[in-house]
């Protein structure tokens, strides 16, 4: 789907860019054809400064995603997820990142997620990078405590799993 959305703006990589800022950080647009966050509006001179572009592009690119009605639905229901990520040293919590070298892989996160669980361990959150937008698609996972050096071998064991850190 993503391919289809930055097809629509292909002749012009400055829309291209606003469209994936949006994606990126959750921002939805309204019926006014402003970027909001729930329901707060964020400026598109904020957005264009952000990426680089005119606060032009950023309105003509809003209004492209409005007047189209497929990309209409999807940009006015999109909604950002709060991460533990950045938090999680505050917190006391442990991240765990698994590098996959097939992202397309069934049961991904459930092959995760069963051997964090077999070693008794709280999985506080769980993040996947989407492989359409990440060039090397990654897996977090936020814990109450640090894993066992056993449970990151068996996660490294993993066919799907090229990398394993925390």
């Amino acid at each position: 789907m993503f391919d289809e959305i930055m097809g629509k703006f292909e002749g012009s990589p400055s829309q291209q860019a606003v469209v994936r800022l949006l994606l990126e950080r959750g921002f939805s647009i309204n019926d006014e054809g402003r970027v909001v966050s729930g329901s707060i509006e964020i400026p598109n001179t904020q957005i264009a400064g952000e990426i680089g572009v005119d606060r032009r592009v950023v309105d003509s690119t809003t209004d492209a995603l409005l007047a189209d009605e497929e990309l209409r639905r999807i940009f006015q229901n999109i909604s950002a997820v709060p991460s533990l990520m950045d938090l999680a040293p505050m917190l006391n919590l442990t991240v765990i990142t698994v590098e996959v070298g097939d992202a397309d892989s069934p049961g991904l996160v459930a092959d995760v997620t069963g051997l964090i669980a077999e070693e008794g361990l709280t999985i506080r959150q769980v993040i996947s990078d989407d492989p359409e937008f990440a060039d090397e698609p990654k897996l977090y996972v936020i814990l109450d405590e640090a894993p066992s050096g056993e449970l990151l071998k068996a996660v490294r064991e993993l066919s799907f799993v090229r990398q394993v850190g925390f």
